[in-house]
């Protein structure tokens, strides 16, 4: 380990891990939310081609794949909004595009050749100098900057686009803050675990941490924390075992969603088995209590809380799912609970 953090490209490489393990699931976390865990895929692909773009004409490709995967993300996300192409065909035609228009590109360039992309494709961690460095971090203070101010907003109009257009949100503006955030941590992670496992980094973390936590705070905390630990560690298996570092990461990654599966699931069963079977209420952002400003009803020996038109109930680590037979104003729940984790900032 030592003679590992003595190496120079060595200390680049596990501080540019850490700016991705941070950056992608924080991301990634309102791609799973609004189900479109393979946009990071065609933001990749024509991040390909503004890499192409750079090599040809002898400019940083950092720059020009930003710019890139930039406009192609508010290109997605104008066309899935005007509702005459769906979100599939839009992404569709940016991966081909991309991609093709990176083979051209390339194919003309007096400065590369097509293995020139290998590198941004897979991933070569050990090749990060110090100027990408700085690149990457200011992006990814950009990231962190952006994802703290808006996060409450985002999680509404990923959850109910429908309702956070009812109650003022400027939905689009907000959409497309979200695919250039997108844009950009695709370009933060291109020579980390490469552009064609960027996707892996945001979702996977996120995946498990939806088994692992039970409200939205704590998954985010656990999608960061899994990140986190998932870049730095494979960047030192990798070491140790010469094998790709994008690989080895995503392969971490993965292993850990699979351990939190199957604990989960040994964990209701082992549950089940000893009698304490019942309902677990979804997961969500909001921590109930007094004044929290949802409908407190007494119930037993116990308070459920109205929330979602459902009635919540604190027990340990999770909400359980109780009977709204005693609830007055159910239906005025959901708008209750967004709105006033909107009008507080989420500070909850």
């Amino acid at each position: 380990m030592s003679e590992m953090l003595g190496i120079d490209f060595m200390q680049r490489a596990l501080l540019a891990a850490f700016l991705v393990g941070l950056a992608a699931p924080l991301v990634g976390v309102f791609l799973v939310q609004r189900r479109l865990a393979l946009i990071g895929d065609g933001m990749g692909h024509v991040a390909l081609a503004g890499v192409a773009v750079g090599v040809w004409a002898g400019q940083s490709p950092v720059w020009t794949a930003l710019i890139g995967a930039v406009i192609a993300a508010v290109v997605v996300e104008l066309i899935r909004s005007s509702a005459s192409a769906n979100g599939d065909v839009a992404l569709a035609i940016i991966f081909y595009g991309g991609i093709a228009a990176s083979v051209v590109i390339i194919a003309k360039s007096p400065r590369g050749t097509p293995a020139s992309l290998t590198a941004y494709l897979f991933g070569a961690i050990t090749t990060v100098t110090p100027g990408d460095l700085w690149v990457f971090g200011v992006l990814t203070v950009v990231i962190l900057a952006v994802v703290a101010v808006l996060r409450w907003r985002l999680f509404a109009v990923a959850s109910d686009e429908e309702y956070a257009r009812s109650a003022g949100l400027p939905v689009l503006a907000l959409n497309l803050a979200l695919a250039i955030l997108t844009a950009v941590t695709v370009v933060v992670s291109m020579r980390i675990v490469g552009l064609l496992l960027i996707s892996a980094l945001m979702i996977v973390p996120n995946a498990a941490a939806q088994v692992i936590g039970r409200s939205f705070r704590s998954a985010l905390a656990w999608a960061v924390a899994i990140g986190l630990v998932c870049s730095v560690g494979g960047v030192v298996v990798s070491y140790a075992a010469d094998t790709p570092s994008g690989g080895t990461i995503v392969l971490l990654a993965i292993g850990v969603f699979l351990v939190a599966a199957v604990g989960s699931a040994v964990r209701t069963r082992l549950a089940r088995a000893a009698g304490a079977r019942h309902d677990e209420a979804e997961g969500h952002g909001h921590e109930h209590g007094p004044g929290c400003g949802h409908e407190a009803i007494p119930h037993g020996d116990h308070v459920d809380y109205v929330h979602d038109g459902h009635r919540h109930a604190p027990h340990g680590a999770h909400y359980d799912e109780h009977s709204d037979e005693h609830s007055d104003e159910p239906a005025r729940a959901y708008e209750h609970s967004v709105g006033a984790q909107l009008r507080e900032g989420g500070s909850r």
